[in-house]
């Protein structure tokens, strides 16, 4: 997260200063096709678009669209910022982080959503099988891993560990990769990991034991993540990127089946993990009430220093 905020504060200080940043409206393609490239994470969590992209729903829209992996948040709306995406994915916390910072983002359409449901969600907190916490209140005090210090995670587990009576502001929060969680785990670095799928199959597959369902407890149908552009972006195309993003959540939502398919062509996770994994929820809309959930637990928990209106960043 520190270094998210250098970034974002170097490219604040960027235009403050009038730097000069490429215009990022679409080139004109062949045919009358907008060329778009999409930062987006190579996750579970993206396969909408990527499966969106194989149906043709880009091509319908007249976007020639290449998909360009990116490792986190940070890079998505760097890379958006500085003109390099037209559009990006990133998390909630990520894109609230960056509209304090005063930088150049605006929700275009929603990106991935919690299922809500306990025991069936894609984000959970586990703790070894002999361990003695057993629920969620229990990890209070307690060293938990996430991904990212001061973004969703840790946000999301504090609610958790709240929702169920506990006191969440003794934790220890440990930055650490998803894919290093399990292990860490196991050999006694941490009591506890958050992580998404398909880690958190992976960790029960080890005998970890799910003590808390982070975004399913953080807020109703909780949207996790969203896609995004600057206003630097052609209106019309902005447009037309939205109306195929949505025929892609939509189409994802209601295909399981062929979610599990392009989850082989653009990841490395194990076809026999692939078929037992939880899928997120992708909904056409975002859910703006837990947004604003996230942007006033994150201000409470000092991860945001302001209060954040949700309408400036999610039409």
């Amino acid at each position: 997260m520190r270094r998210a905020l250098i970034v974002f504060a170097a490219l604040l200080v960027t235009a403050a200063c009038g730097g000069t940043q490429p215009a990022a409206p679409g080139q004109q393609a062949s045919g009358g096709m907008s060329k778009v490239n999409a930062g987006v994470i190579a996750i579970v969590d993206t396969a909408p678009i990527h499966l969106g992209k194989a149906k043709g729903f880009f091509t319908e829209q007249k976007i020639d669209l290449t998909i360009t992996s990116v490792p986190g948040g940070a890079a998505s709306i760097s890379g958006a910022v500085s003109g390099q995406f037209q559009f990006a994915f990133a998390n909630t916390t990520s894109l609230l982080t960056a509209k304090q910072q005063g930088l150049d983002v605006k929700v275009v359409a929603n990106g991935v959503s919690s299922t809500g449901q306990q025991g069936k969600d894609f984000s959970a907190v586990l703790v070894k099988p002999d361990s003695p916490i057993k629920t969620a209140k229990d990890l209070a005090g307690k060293k938990i891993s996430v991904n990212q210090l001061k973004n969703i995670g840790d946000t999301t587990v504090r609610a958790s560990v709240r929702n169920a009576g506990g006191d969440p502001t003794g934790i220890e929060f440990v930055e650490l990769p998803f894919p290093d969680a399990p292990a860490a785990l196991q050999s006694g670095q941490v009591d506890a990991i958050w992580v998404v799928e398909p880690f958190v199959s992976q960790a029960i597959s080890q005998g970890a034991r799910p003590v808390a369902w982070n975004f399913a407890d953080a807020a109703p149908n909780l949207t996790v993540a969203m896609y995004f552009t600057t206003s630097r972006t052609d209106a019309d195309l902005t447009s037309r990127f939205t109306a195929a993003m949505r025929k892609s959540l939509e189409y994802a939502d209601e295909h399981p089946d062929e979610v599990r398919e392009v989850l082989k062509t653009y990841t490395k996770i194990a076809p026999e993990v692939i078929a037992k994994i939880n899928l997120p929820k992708w909904p056409v809309e975002v859910n703006k009430a837990s947004v604003q959930t996230v942007a006033d637990l994150a201000l409470a928990d000092g991860v945001l220093k302001e209060k954040i209106d949700v309408s400036a960043l999610v039409p």
